[in-house]
């Protein structure tokens, strides 16, 4: 069994195929503590994390602070209007602020890609990117991984189609990077002005037959419409979108019977999904919200609880950046 030796968890991108399955596995073996009476193993009994969110977040944040509970770690929770960054404070101030309290693990959320990586850099405590920008969330794959391995039982040779806004989204690249590792084939599909250039260089298939991608495919990730990013005219209208691209009953008539349907959230409902499949039978929408506190348990474990992190251990090159 490959052993943990990352400092910090940033991108996906830069996980091995063991790496990734290893916190699928540990997640596994979290998934029973959520369904105890007493929800609580003392695995983290000692440890601090910090929860520090610079864009409004609920499942993310709920989810982690869930997870580092259920561990027995003692979490504190920072906003960006709660913080001093709302008075001129610095990023890295912040941080730094933070980490002079002794705390063993950071948590970040920023919408400038690369924000966790700076932090990380300079400061001793481990670190996870729970969103950053348009470049990662390396949790939402990984939790989009076990929910979809523990319903097909596999990874390996599945189709997974990723819809809707590809430009903006941290999640596609996360999940892209995270499916094809572990050997799936994964197809893009969009508005040509919503998905990125030259996107094929990283190993997918891009095409604009939502028919094809729907009748091919046993997992589709549907992406939430980033309504704040209209304003820039990537779209005649959204009510043009959801004809076009969004994911209805209809238009799941061609699907295969076992066809899962993933969404990260939050949900627009009748613009890139309807209500009948969100809530309907290929829908695993819910699973995916479970399996992200064990999965985020598991993350939180194999960072601060095994002996590969010893007290003190400087960082090295195998941060993932």
């Amino acid at each position: 069994m490959t052993e943990w030796t990352r400092h910090d968890l940033l991108n996906i991108r830069d996980l091995s195929r063991e790496e990734i399955e290893l916190v699928l596995e540990t997640a596994k073996s979290f998934q029973e503590v959520s369904r105890r009476d007493v929800k609580k193993v003392p695995a983290l009994r000692g440890k601090t994390v910090v929860l520090l969110f610079f864009e409004p977040s609920t499942r993310t944040r709920i989810s982690f602070e869930l997870a580092a509970k259920r561990l027995s770690a003692d979490t504190l929770s920072v906003t960006a209007g709660g913080s001093s960054v709302s008075k001129g404070e610095s990023l890295l101030d912040t941080a730094k602020n933070i980490e002079a309290m002794n705390v063993d693990l950071i948590v970040v959320r920023h919408a400038a890609s690369g924000a966790p990586k700076i932090i990380a850099d300079a400061l001793g405590p481990s670190v996870i990117n729970a969103g950053d920008g348009c470049q990662a969330h390396p949790t939402q794959a990984l939790l989009d991984l076990f929910t979809v391995k523990e319903r097909l039982g596999r990874i390996e040779g599945l189709k997974v189609g990723i819809i809707g806004d590809i430009l903006h989204s941290r999640v596609a690249r996360s999940n892209l990077w995270g499916f094809t590792k572990l050997g799936a084939k994964v197809t893009l599909c969009g508005p040509p002005t919503l998905m990125p250039r030259d996107v094929e260089q990283l190993g997918v298939r891009v095409t604009y037959d939502l028919k094809e991608v729907v009748a091919q495919s046993d997992v589709l990730m549907v992406l939430r419409l980033q309504k704040e990013r209209q304003q820039d005219k990537y779209l005649p209208s959204i009510r043009e979108y959801a004809r076009l691209f969004g994911i209805n009953k209809e238009k799941l008539k061609s699907a295969k019977k076992e066809l899962l349907v993933l969404h990260p959230g939050p949900i627009n409902r009748g613009v890139e999904i309807s209500a009948d499949v969100a809530d309907g039978e290929h829908s695993v929408i819910l699973e995916q919200v479970t399996n992200g506190v064990a999965v985020r348990m598991a993350v939180l474990y194999l960072l601060l609880g095994t002996k590969s992190k010893a007290d003190g251990e400087e960082k090295d090159g195998s941060a993932v950046s």
